[in-house]
């Protein structure tokens, strides 16, 4: 992985997180808040959960604190969790903006709150919050179409053919 093709997989990120977010804003507050029995509960709790992964990664690789609430369950509304989203990537677009080749290769200590102590490269974190991410967003295209609504196309290579 090189800087540019960290930047581009960032890029590719918000998009497919903008798509989701418009998608579930046509949803009913019944429906986006509906226990769907899955990990985090539903669309609501899943959404939650990204934006506070992608935040706990952003400030791991700052040196901050982890965010002060687990889960993102602070987050009562989508309009909550589209602000802490859209706080996440004004901060997350500016630290990537100021990566080279060499930062990919430090590394951080990494203590999950379910134990351990690991070391990882910026390029291995960078790889697996990209995929953590795509795996619950498709949770969230489930679970569209589990209530019968429209589910969004967010496949990295629609992102690349809409680039052009």
């Amino acid at each position: 992985m090189t800087v540019a093709e960290a930047q581009e997989l960032f890029a590719y990120n918000a998009w497919a997180n903008r798509i989701i977010l418009d998608a579930v804003a046509e949803l009913p507050d019944d429906e986006y808040f509906r226990d769907l029995k899955s990990s985090f509960g539903g669309i609501h709790g899943t959404l939650g959960h990204i934006v506070w992964a992608e935040q706990l990664w952003l400030h791991r690789w700052l040196g901050r604190p982890n965010p002060p609430v687990a889960q993102g369950t602070d987050l009562r509304t989508l309009a909550e969790v589209r602000s802490r989203w859209e706080q996440v990537e004004r901060e997350r677009a500016a630290f990537v903006a100021g990566l080279n080749d060499a930062r990919l290769e430090e590394t951080r200590v990494v203590k999950p709150s379910t134990g351990g102590e690991y070391v990882h490269s910026f390029r291995q974190m960078f790889r697996h919050f990209i995929n953590h991410s795509s795996y619950h967003r498709g949770q969230i295209v489930v679970f569209l179409r589990q209530l019968g609504g429209a589910a969004p196309n967010t496949d990295l290579i629609r992102f690349y053919r809409q680039r052009g």
